[in-house]
């Protein structure tokens, strides 16, 4: 058995690995109400990380996806008492248009991926900032509760953000598998040039990735925003890194091609459990981030395809 043989099978070991060793030191780790409650905790991550998965599918990056949320928390708040619930479109809209933009800077003017998505990131902390007055701000908790309370309710004792997650991943996953989308994603990831070769409008399809990976964003930063009773242009600040991390660790390369939505459920755990043991540990906040870059770093040395690159630069 070779390690190519067992690479597609790393992502769950990793996780039940884990989940062992963290349930050895800390009895309380694996009691039901503990591990929903950690899920539960982790689903703005996860649809943020979901959005990143059909970039990254691509062999694409969107740094954008941070800003994004932390624009959305406040739109949220600021448009929520004139708009009520049709404040959940506007925020879908300018995520969708957002991440459209960048595939448009990175597709049309052919600028690299991470520079686009930095620079529409940039914009989006700005209009954050113009609306906010560079501040936080606060939701009513009735009008709050009254229009989105469902979404941080509970349901059979299940909270409503995991079966948002659940209804959202098996979304991905149709769109992923069922849809000519969805091949059109693989084809693209798998080798672009080919790609283009067999007539695909390649532009297009980025574009779309980008668009769904903004779109998805702003769904993670409103949900931030109800479950936070507000926003502000910062509240997200450090939420990329561990999304990309999901991503990367759950198996799906930075060169595209292989991997998808459901390993990137898998990523999310292997997060989760990550930064759950941490608060066990006494790992403070600024050291946490030290650890999940460590973790990319091994993440792209295992999960990348070396045979896509013939330089590292």
């Amino acid at each position: 058995m070779t390690f190519e043989t067992i690479k597609p099978h790393l992502p769950w070991i990793t996780l039940l690995a884990l989940v062992a060793v963290v349930g050895v030191m800390n009895d309380n780790f694996l009691r039901p109400a503990n591990l929903l409650g950690m899920a539960a905790e982790i689903v703005p991550l996860f649809i943020m990380a979901l959005g990143l998965t059909f970039v990254i599918y691509i062999g694409s990056i969107d740094l954008s996806a941070q800003s994004m949320a932390n624009m959305i928390t406040v739109i949220a708040s600021v448009y929520l008492v004139t708009l009520g619930p049709w404040v959940a479109l506007l925020c879908a809209v300018a995520g969708f248009g957002l991440g459209m933009l960048s595939g448009y800077v990175t597709t049309r003017l052919l600028v690299p991926s991470f520079i686009s998505t930095l620079a529409v990131g940039g914009v989006a902390f700005s209009l954050a900032q113009w609306l906010s007055g560079q501040r936080a701000l606060y939701m009513d908790a009735a009008q709050r509760n009254e229009t989105f309370g469902w979404m941080i309710g509970t349901t059979a004792s299940i909270p409503n953000e995991l079966l948002i997650a659940l209804a959202l991943l098996l979304i991905a996953l149709f769109v992923e598998r069922r849809t000519t989308l969805g091949r059109a994603l693989k084809a693209v990831g798998a080798g672009e040039l080919a790609a283009t070769a067999s007539g695909l409008n390649v532009a297009r399809v980025k574009m779309l990735a980008f668009a769904i990976s903004g779109m998805l964003a702003a769904l993670a930063g409103l949900l931030f925003a109800v479950k936070l009773s507000g926003g502000a242009p910062t509240i997200a600040n450090g939420f990329l890194l561990p999304a990309i991390v999901a991503v990367l660790v759950g198996g799906t390369p930075l060169t595209g091609g292989v991997g998808g939505v459901v390993n990137t459920a898998i990523g999310v755990l292997i997060v989760a459990v990550i930064r759950s043991s941490m608060v066990y540990f006494g790992i403070d906040a600024t050291q946490q981030q030290m650890v999940f870059g460590l973790v990319l770093i091994a993440a792209i040395a295992l999960t990348i395809d070396r045979a896509k690159l013939r330089t590292v630069k």
